[in-house]
């Protein structure tokens, strides 16, 4: 039968294409990524397994894989552990053909074993969903021809199999660490896309999210719009999900005399905006010194590349780029000033092993010198986080 049992026209078929391909991107973002894999929101049992039969017809994809696989992609980020780094290996492959990286790394029983916990197991996973993963898909692929006939249910089910390789595996794994802007100077290369999280349910926010790993809320700022959060509000309104942590937004008070534990507190917990903020700074310093370090460099370096190279840490520049950063800084001593008070400051909430009462020291410290360094900059800076408050 050449004709399936709804007659539509050529922009109709697009229509019902582009809103199922939606559906399982919602799917993607609000169940496997922000529900299962960071735990940022809980479900209720009628989403959730809608979502998981959802996405058994239309990917393929086992959760316990797919979350195993991104939990190690965030503990291992930008290293050649990562699962599908484009700094490891290279845009093109990642853009293009990052799905079977994926694939390669759903091998791995390490991986799967050790990231893979705390996803479903029950009688409709064992039986049906892990047991026969690429079943579904072609139950879909007959409900699309039933549905549509054979030339419209076959494309329409061709691009609902190449969407999510492309535009989760390959996009989002891929531009996503490697074009965009960052509103976070957070340790990885991540980026966000565009502000306007539509297309990819949220994901093109993907700066946000890895700042920001549990937050069930991807968009930042003002003007950044993330609909899978949208979904996920209209859930927790109809009592079928529940918000478990979003991005912390800073507060500020009046400047305090001396640091404190509340000020401690509020800086570790708002250390990507603390970053940010100070990384600015840094870029504002390097403006002004940038005709020196050009002199200094024989016109061999851009406003663009040092600008890139103050706000990145070291294991985001390669060894030449660190050899010719260590020499510029080696005649400013106002930018290496920064430089190593920038990799002080990072340090005070790595330490995990020391105490409240010593980090509490550190950071009086820091603040002491920073007013007392006698660039401007440093002194504005210091006096910012003796405002932040819990």
């Amino acid at each position: 039968m050449l004709s399936g049992l709804i007659d539509l026209p050529w922009w109709g078929y697009v229509a019902v294409t582009l809103a199922m391909t939606h559906v399982t991107i919602a799917s993607v973002t609000i169940f496997l990524h922000r529900h299962q894999a960071h735990r940022s929101l809980d479900l209720h049992a009628l989403p959730s397994t809608f979502f998981r039969i959802w996405l058994w017809l239309t990917t393929g994809m086992v959760t316990k894989e797919w979350a195993a696989i991104h939990r190690k992609h965030h503990a291992k980020c930008e290293t050649p552990e990562d699962p599908h780094s484009p700094r490891i290996h290279g845009i093109n492959k990642v853009l293009w053909t990052g799905v079977f990286l994926y694939v390669k790394e759903a091998r791995n029983a390490e991986t799967i074993q050790r990231y893979g916990h705390g996803t479903p197991d029950d009688a409709l996973e064992r039986k049906l969903l892990s047991r026969f993963p690429k079943s579904g898909i072609v139950v879909m692929l007959a409900a699309d021809l039933l549905l549509f006939g054979a030339w419209p249910g076959v494309l329409i089910w061709g691009i609902q199999m190449v969407w999510i390789p492309f535009w989760a595996a390959g996009v989002i794994n891929g531009l996503g660490h490697f074009w965009g802007y960052r509103n976070y100077n957070c340790a990885d290369a991540s980026t966000n896309l565009i502000p306007w999280g539509i297309l990819i349910g949220g994901e093109e926010l993907h700066n946000n999210h890895h700042s920001f790993a549990t937050s069930a809320k991807l968009s930042a700022r003002w003007y950044e719009f993330d609909i899978g959060w949208m979904y996920i509000r209209m859930l927790e309104i109809l009592g079928l999900a529940k918000v478990k942590k979003t991005i912390p937004t800073p507060r500020f008070g009046a400047a305090k005399t001396r640091a404190d534990f509340d000020t401690l507190q509020a800086v570790i917990t708002h250390r990507y905006d603390v970053m940010t903020r100070y990384v600015n700074s840094l870029k504002a310093i390097a403006h002004e010194e940038f005709a020196a370090l050009k002199a200094q460099s024989g016109g061999k370096i851009t406003v663009h590349e040092l600008r890139r190279w103050l706000a990145a840490e070291k294991g985001q520049l390669c060894a030449e780029e660190q050899k010719r950063l260590a020499t510029l800084l080696q005649d400013n001593k106002r930018l290496e000033t920064v430089v190593a008070m920038r990799d002080e400051l990072t340090a005070l909430w790595a330490r995990s092993s020391a105490t409240r009462e010593q980090l509490l020291q550190q950071l009086q410290d820091w603040i002491a010198r920073a007013e007392q360094s006698g660039i401007r900059q440093l002194e504005e800076f210091s006096l910012r986080l003796r405002r932040y408050a819990v």
